[in-house]
């Protein structure tokens, strides 16, 4: 899942793919680079004034109209507002993506009446508000039973249990060993029986575990996101689109998903000579 983000206070790009253009051309170059999903929002997670319906609805909804005319990529909207998400599925998405755990339950009635897919995501906080030094006493599995619960929701609001898929939502209102306990377990949480999203890109707990900017916490991005795969993950949110492609290839060639590219090395009665 490539992340695109139209807003000018992104967490990663800071307003790079703001513009119209920027996010349509960003958004068709991750299909390019390998992407099989695009995530497109108008609205940052961290804490700040609260974006209008409309305003948001006016980032996004464009660019996924001319994403969905020039590509069949998976889109989804990265929205808690469910104005924007009916929105955003009447232009082409098909995926809601929550990052506030259905926290509005009228997002349900507008996902099920459009027959989408939802990602429930754990966090704890009103959208765009602080929650400070966040406690559990097992991370896992009070994340676990939070992701439950609001499955529990989303079905008796109408989603099939088919359509829903869950994220732990590492850095959401916890802190770095919170998100580093929740990679290392993930198992535990990909065992709920849902597919399980991991969106770890270049996010803080990266940061502070290496001592990196978030400009240079690729190779931890990539370390993270296979760890999840390997613990269950079956979709990572990731901005570096082409690198975090290869990572995924030969981690599912290792795991016996797919075969290489090509077959060359000691496989005919020589060698084939090394071109430097």
């Amino acid at each position: 899942m490539a992340v695109i983000n139209r807003t000018p206070d992104s967490f990663y790009d800071r307003g790079a793919t703001f513009a119209l253009q920027a996010a349509v051309d960003a958004s068709l170059q991750a299909v390019a680079d390998g992407a099989d999903w695009v995530d497109i929002g108008g609205a940052p997670f961290s804490p700040g004034d609260p974006i209008p319906a409309a305003e948001e609805i006016d980032r996004i909804v464009p660019v996924i109209s001319a994403v969905r005319a020039a590509s069949d990529v998976i889109i989804s909207a990265d929205t808690f507002l469910p104005e924007v998400a009916r929105a955003a599925l009447a232009a082409g998405a098909s995926v809601v993506n929550d990052t506030t755990g259905l926290r509005d339950p009228d997002m349900a009635a507008v996902v099920a009446e459009a027959g989408a897919h939802l990602v429930i995501t754990h966090s704890l906080a009103a959208p765009r508000t602080v929650y400070p030094r966040p406690t559990y006493d097992d991370v896992v599995r009070e994340v676990a039973d939070f992701l439950l619960r609001k499955v529990d929701d989303a079905v008796r609001l109408g989603i099939p249990e088919d359509r829903i898929l869950l994220d732990p939502g590492h850095d959401l209102n916890k802190n770095t060993l919170h998100s580093l306990e929740i990679t290392r377990r993930f198992a535990e949480l990909a065992g709920l029986g849902f597919p399980t999203l991991a969106a770890v890109s270049n996010k803080d707990f990266i940061g502070e575990t290496l001592d990196r900017p978030k400009a240079e916490r690729v190779e931890g991005s990539l370390a993270a996101a296979v760890i999840c795969i390997l613990g269950g993950a079956r979709v990572v949110r990731m901005h570096n689109v082409a690198a975090s492609r290869a990572a995924i290839v030969l981690t599912e060639a290792v795991l016996g998903w797919r075969q290489p590219a090509y077959l060359k090395h000691n496989m005919g009665e020589a060698n084939e000579p090394v071109t430097p």
